[in-house]
């Protein structure tokens, strides 16, 4: 297909190197190519200019890419985004594909990885432009597909990713090869069965029927779904229904794309994250002990300014073993390789037993630590009895570090419905409403001028967030600044 020359590319990326690549590249393929070094500046661009394709940093000083997909999203729903990801950044590019990024390129990459990347969304613009000129042409429904099969399967058996379209009762009309290959299905394999007959997840089968009998006519109220195959092949499915001119549904169409190259770099990443961590943890626990050794032995004035700065050393290996326990940690709830022995358990024991263990780091503080059990005896739940410690005692150590001298912390349980509650509750500094939705990302701490001199290492709620959803649980976040906190957490009870 002969390259548009009026197509414009904007390159974003703080790398000059990165930038004027992607120029000499696409230029001499016949794009017109603009530049941009940060976020800010990309967006300054695209309200001055008509940019078709974003090549677009994720890791950039200042507005992150993730930050610029969202703002051009709101600009635009037809500008082809593509994510420049870093080994570093593959978790965040899954989260740029799942917010509508429509393709990704891992750094360094070679020119003619480029090349393809940029000609599939050239060729992707090009195929809605010609699905739109077809549209102004003539309304059709799905019923008309028979007599104009020829143009619409030219446009749907050219797309990289999968296409399958239904009918209201979940049948098959049409895929394209690219559907059939994904899925290993034979080239000749007729269309005109029940979806279920095709694809192998019945999860996946179940939404497809809803969106084609109308279940699901906002577009937003449908999630991406990701399922696999045996052989180690991800996918992730995106449906939207096929609407009438009455707003009618007159089916579905559900588009899968490979995503096991980027789920293999996240697994590589949290194999190398516990593997480094591993061989780090044994040579730090060591200085800890021997700087422990050192300090006491200094005694008298003479030793003072020498043993406060073993002191603070001491503090900071201390801060770097909680962090690679925080880490491997995460690796194991990854590798789904945590909260796998459930057992029968009283929770109120366990809570106990915390409370118990963390009162003397509240009275360091003259903070009072009050466990608050209903009259009614709790029913006994099945769950891992570690998991458990550890989310309930990161969840009272937040609330000691971060309320001030003679705080006071409450925890109190209670039935809600068929769950069993848990709120942890303090008078602290509190959080502000901007930062509630990020306090559950890897390594985000709230930061302020009260805030500021806490230690931490960002990783305990993230830690929490990760086992109650393993376990099937719920937790959310009530703050004021200034008031306190509440944490509140859901725990379902098995029978």
């Amino acid at each position: 297909m002969e390259i548009n020359p009026d197509i414009a590319v904007l390159v974003v990326d703080d790398e000059q190197d990165i930038r004027d690549a992607s120029e000499r590249i696409l230029t001499r393929t016949g794009f017109k190519v603009m530049k941009a070094t940060r976020g800010d500046e990309a967006l300054d661009v695209l309200d001055k200019e008509r940019i078709d394709i974003v090549l677009l940093d994720l890791k950039m000083p200042g507005m992150d890419g993730l930050e610029v997909l969202k703002r051009i999203r709101m600009l635009s729903k037809t500008i082809q985004v593509i994510v420049i990801t870093g080994y570093a950044t593959v978790e965040t590019a899954i989260e740029a594909m799942k917010q509508g990024a429509y393709d990704f390129i891992p750094k360094p990459f070679e020119p003619d990885q480029l090349r393809i990347v940029v000609n599939r969304a050239w060729e992707k613009i090009h195929f809605i432009q010609e699905a739109k000129r077809l549209e102004q042409e003539r309304n059709r429904t799905l019923s008309d597909l028979d007599t104009e099969k020829s143009r619409i399967r030219t446009i749907i058996e050219s797309f990289p990713s999968g296409v399958v379209v239904t009918d209201p009762k979940g049948r098959v009309m049409l895929m394209n090869p690219a559907f059939r290959q994904l899925l290993g299905l034979d080239k000749n394999v007729k269309t005109g069965n029940r979806i279920e007959d095709y694809l192998p997840d019945e999860d996946l089968c179940q939404l497809v029927l809803e969106i084609s009998q109308g279940k699901h006519v906002d577009y937003d109220d449908i999630p991406n779904y990701e399922f696999s195959l045996p052989d180690e092949k991800y996918f992730m499915a995106r449906g939207q229904p096929i609407l009438g001119e009455k707003k009618e549904c007159l089916g579905a169409v559900l588009n899968i794309v490979d995503i096991s190259a980027m789920k293999l770099l996240d697994h590589l990443k949290s194999e190398f994250v516990a593997k480094v961590s591993h061989e780090l943890r044994s040579p730090l626990s060591t200085i800890h002990e021997q700087l422990a050794l050192v300090i006491k032995d200094m005694v008298g004035e003479d030793f003072a300014q020498d043993q406060h700065i073993l002191d603070r050393a001491r503090e900071k290996t201390k801060g770097l073993i909680s962090l690679i326990g925080d880490l491997l940690d995460l690796s194991r709830i990854e590798e789904g390789i945590i909260c796998q022995e459930p057992q029968s358990l009283r929770l109120e024991e366990i809570l106990k037993n915390i409370i118990e263990f963390l009162r003397t780091s509240a009275q360091k503080k003259n903070q009072s630590l009050t466990l608050v059990l209903p009259q009614d005896e709790l029913p006994e739940l099945t769950a891992d009895p570690i998991a458990l410690e550890s989310i309930f005692g990161n969840l009272v150590t937040n609330a000691i570090n971060y309320t001030q001298e003679g705080g006071e912390i409450i925890v109190t349980v209670d039935m809600a419905g068929i769950n069993v509650r848990v709120k942890v509750k303090d008078n602290g500094f509190g959080i502000a409403d901007k930062y509630l939705n990020k306090i559950f990302d890897r390594f985000y701490r709230v930061k302020d001028d009260k805030t500021r001199y806490i230690t931490g290492t960002g990783l305990g709620l993230p830690i929490v967030k990760g086992l109650l959803d393993s376990m099937g649980g719920f937790i959310e976040v009530e703050s004021e600044p200034g008031k306190g906190s509440v944490f509140t957490v859901l725990l379902p009870v098995k029978n």
